[in-house]
């Protein structure tokens, strides 16, 4: 990665933290959810919801997503190296979720350290698949916990990793796959098929990241008051294959060992338990609750700094 590329994912890693992800009608992550929807509905109207049209919409989606940024700092450029700089900076923001990720857990751990369950189970519901309406305190604590792991590689790791290694396109291309993977990756009966390619992908772009966000909680931990280096980097090591996904049980696992805490714990999903299996240490506690939800946040911080420092060594 230049210099230059240093300086842009500074620049919008800075703002993402000061600022978060703004909202508004177009958010080019809208966009390409607009897009998907899209292609979506023509291929399902031409008889493709079978593997092949996942794969076509897969293909559609990223070509026009990786065509268009190509195209639009490519006129940025012709105005002005300061506004392609500009134009890519905003690109690279919207595509980051440090902030967003933050808030939310610091939402669930407000309500629960107010000890309002329905709200803290109504914010974990923005946060989880899973059903929320049983979810006691802890389990609700737990679920955010979770969450803030795998949203710091998805949301954070990734789409950094994929800019080092391939610029802003491969970046668009993470973000437009990571898109498709939480529309149509899933195991229903409508998506199963649909949504094979879009899960496959995004499972393949999350294999490095993951295992790097791995590394990097581990790393922070011991900077991190209350939290175990030593755990992170052993619960973390033999416990992220608890997690059906191949990549999300790393991160997962070694933010129980940082923390000293159980997760996962009974999940279920449309009504049916999913799992019973408990993520963490022999002597971890099961009981998660708002300050939990505060380290965790610092260990998202910290990860977020450390990456910014070895940009900064970079320059």
């Amino acid at each position: 990665m230049s210099d230059s590329g240093a300086w842009l994912l500074l620049l919008a890693l800075a703002l993402d933290g000061l600022w978060g992800d703004p909202v508004y009608r177009w958010h080019p992550v809208r966009l390409i959810a607009q897009t998907i929807r899209f292609w979506e509905a023509r291929l399902r109207s031409w008889g493709a919801e079978g593997y092949w049209g996942g794969i076509a919409l897969v293909l559609a989606t990223v070509a026009l997503v990786v065509v268009t940024i190509d195209a639009s700092t490519w006129a940025w450029q012709q105005l002005g190296t300061p506004w392609a700089w500009a134009w890519q900076v905003f690109l690279i923001w919207s595509f980051l979720a440090l902030r967003d990720l933050v808030q939310h857990a610091a939402r669930v751990g407000q309500f629960l350290a107010e000890d309002d369950l329905p709200g803290a189970r109504k914010a974990v519901s923005w946060m989880v698949g899973r059903d929320t309406e049983q979810l006691d305190a802890a389990a609700c604590g737990r679920a955010a916990v979770e969450s803030v792991a795998e949203s710091l590689c998805d949301g954070v790791v990734a789409p950094l990793f994929w800019f080092a290694l391939l610029g802003l396109p491969g970046m668009a291309c993470f973000k437009a796959v990571s898109t498709l993977d939480s529309m149509v990756g899933y195991r229903t009966e409508t998506y199963r098929k649909f949504g094979w390619a879009s899960a496959r992908l995004d499972d393949l772009l999350c294999w490095a990241p993951a295992r790097l966000t791995f590394v990097l909680l581990a790393l922070v931990a011991w900077a991190v008051p209350g939290c175990s280096a030593r755990d992170a980097w052993r619960v973390g090591w033999r416990a992220h294959g608890q997690v059906a996904s191949p990549n999300a049980g790393w991160s997962q696992a070694a933010m129980a060992g940082a923390l000293r805490l159980k997760l996962r714990g009974p999940i279920w999903r449309n009504g049916r338990l999913s799992s019973s299996d408990w993520m963490g240490a022999p002597d971890a506690r099961e009981n998660v609750g708002p300050t939990d939800l505060v380290r965790a946040n610092r260990v998202v911080w910290s990860v977020a700094g450390l990456i910014g420092l070895v940009l900064i060594g970079m320059l």
